[in-house]
């Protein structure tokens, strides 16, 4: 019986270049906010799927967007404020 083995390369080779940036994780840590809001506001939806929603879930989803919408604005800000010449707003 024949043994098989690999008689290419690779497709795609190993490359010390597949872990992100300084600056990309520095983009993840500016947007966590949002994105910790973003899964709040997932989760308090995924609860109700299944069922009606309660005043309380209702309240919860409500609180969940709020806080996305808020964060948004946050980052919007930060954004507008850095993109100016000399940091003024």
């Amino acid at each position: 019986m024949k043994s098989i083995a690999a008689l290419q390369n690779l497709v795609t080779p190993w490359s010390d270049g597949l872990e992100p940036s300084d600056a990309e994780l520095d983009a993840i840590e500016r947007e966590m906010p949002l994105i910790e809001a973003r899964v709040a506001l997932l989760d308090a939806e995924i609860a109700v799927l299944d069922r009606t929603p309660s005043v309380l879930d209702e309240r919860r989803i409500c609180r969940a967007h709020h806080r996305v919408l808020t964060a948004r604005r946050v980052l919007a800000n930060r954004a507008a404020t850095e993109s100016m010449p000399g940091g003024a707003a």
